[in-house]
């Protein structure tokens, strides 16, 4: 008879080890825990074990530091690593160390039992050995603690053990630059260029001979593009739906055949890069409308990486804050501190700016008001300046009517419409924009239950789910 699997569990909150003895015990694994990570390597050393589940910080020492000298002292012995210091720099640790898993607490109980099968049965790969050298301190601006941003740091951590096409997706002021650049600071090619070209801000006639190079007559030679200067790095194509379709012809040869000529050259390069690319444009409608090829879209969009907007993760919005007032001390502004007030302002605002609006406004507040605690009649009269449309204050949102804040909405589709921008499916945008955030946030209010947010929302369980997957929420049941 084959024994079962033996399990080792080390987390410091006893709590989190009676959940996993139990949980794992019910699907018919053996459990040992402890709080200990001496204790933890101890029991590796001796030989015990067919797979540790390990938390990151403990009393007694650190479960990432140990990840690398369990995979090198037995190297068949899978590593998941889970950590409430949910953070970029963790999980890409974890990753290119050699752990199996990097999972985010809390987490779901489904989820880590997955997890757990696949560690016990998929083959120990030659890839799997940890790094030789490590990546970087974080020192990249990517703040969130976030379910969705949870969801970001595994795929940058993923990502950066290859070296496949990434296509980052997002609006305007989401940081879809700052993860092209944690994709190549924590990558295989950290030690070569990166080299961002910004489609939108180069002249159509002169993308080609930007991104190529281009043949000078006489005896000036030949003046190298963005592909030639990022060699053995990333190229990242910023604003890659304003490409123009004859660069577009040429990128995807480049992308099917490995090598380019420079404009007015003969010889052929090779174009030894990682390709990023990054847009705050729908490509799909642009493919339908024929704007974009879709042949090339699916070249660059090997691994989609959708960034959320703020609205979608308010939560993050104090960490965010407070990360900006650093940031402003460090350059020499003054001390200031948000009280209660000024951070429920600000996680009622909706953001259309996203990220960097919201950096923009404390870089603002710092430097223009003289008083060390920032409170909420700051934050409103400084969301009252003129922008892109009115800001509604929060007393007149609690009364308005739904229908008026959505008929305002769809006024700004329709206007960008008769603008030019292609329009498409606008019921199904409309809906799936409001449904998202309804569910989302009951989701959040309920911890995450779908029992009872599927009661708040009236619907049926089943349908609750189905809408779940259909708009790819994510959700974090189990250990809280």
């Amino acid at each position: 008879m084959t024994p079962l699997p033996t399990i080792l569990v080390a987390d410091d909150d006893r709590s989190i080890r009676t959940v996993l003895g139990q949980a794992l015990g019910r699907a018919g694994y053996q459990v040992q825990t402890t709080p200990s990570v001496n204790t933890l390597w101890q029991w590796v050393q001796e030989g015990e074990g067919d797979l540790v589940i390990t938390d990151v910080i403990m009393p007694d020492g650190s479960g990432l530091d140990l990840v690398t000298r369990i995979r090198q002292f037995r190297p068949d012995l899978r590593v998941i690593v889970m950590s409430a210091q949910s953070t970029l720099t963790t999980a890409v640790k974890a990753t290119q160390r050699g752990a199996f898993e990097y999972l985010a607490k809390p987490f779901d109980l489904k989820e880590l039992l997955a997890v757990v099968a696949r560690a016990l049965t998929t083959p120990v790969q030659e890839a799997e050995k940890p790094a030789a050298d490590q990546p970087p301190e974080e020192r990249l601006p990517l703040i969130g603690q976030s379910v969705v941003m949870q969801g970001i740091y595994r795929s940058i951590a993923r990502l950066t053990t290859s070296d496949l096409t990434v296509m980052i997706s997002g609006e305007s002021g989401t940081g879809k630059e700052l993860v092209a650049h944690a994709l190549h600071e924590y990558g295989r090619r950290r030690s070569g260029p990166f080299v961002a070209v910004n489609m939108a801000a180069i002249p159509r006639k002169q993308i080609e001979s930007e991104l190529f190079g281009y043949e000078r007559g006489g005896t000036l030679g030949r003046m190298p593009g963005r592909f030639e200067q990022a060699t053995g790095g990333t190229l990242f194509l910023d604003e890659i739906g304003d490409m123009p379709q004859e660069a577009q012809t040429r990128l995807l040869r480049v992308l099917q055949e490995g090598e380019f000529t420079t404009v007015g050259g003969t010889t052929p390069l090779r174009a030894d890069v990682r390709i990023i690319a990054a847009t705050h444009r729908d490509l799909r409608q642009a493919i339908q409308a024929g704007t974009f090829r879709e042949d090339l879209y699916y070249r660059l969009n090997v691994v989609p990486l959708r960034l959320p907007p703020l609205r979608e993760r308010l939560e993050d919005i104090p960490l965010l804050a407070r990360h900006f007032l650093s940031q402003c001390r460090d350059d020499g502004g003054t001390y200031k501190i948000l009280d209660e007030s000024a951070i429920t302002r600000l996680q009622a605002w909706r953001w259309p700016g996203n990220v960097r609006e919201l950096e923009n406004l404390i870089r603002r507040i710092v430097a223009l008001y003289s008083q060390e605690t920032i409170t909420g009649d700051v934050i409103d009269a400084e969301l009252a300046e003129p922008l892109a449309y009115d800001p509604i204050p929060n007393s007149v949102m609690a009364a308005e009517p739904l229908s008026e804040s959505v008929s305002r909405h769809i006024a700004r589709y329709l206007e960008a419409g008769r603008d030019g921008v292609p329009l498409h499916d606008l019921h199904a945008r409309i809906i799936a924009e409001v449904e998202r955030p309804l569910i989302q946030m009951t989701l959040a209010e309920t911890r995450g239950n779908q029992i009872k947010a599927a009661a708040m929302l009236g619907l049926n369980r089943n349908t609750l789910r189905k809408k779940i997957r259909d708009l790819e929420i994510p959700v974090v049941r189990g250990v809280v």
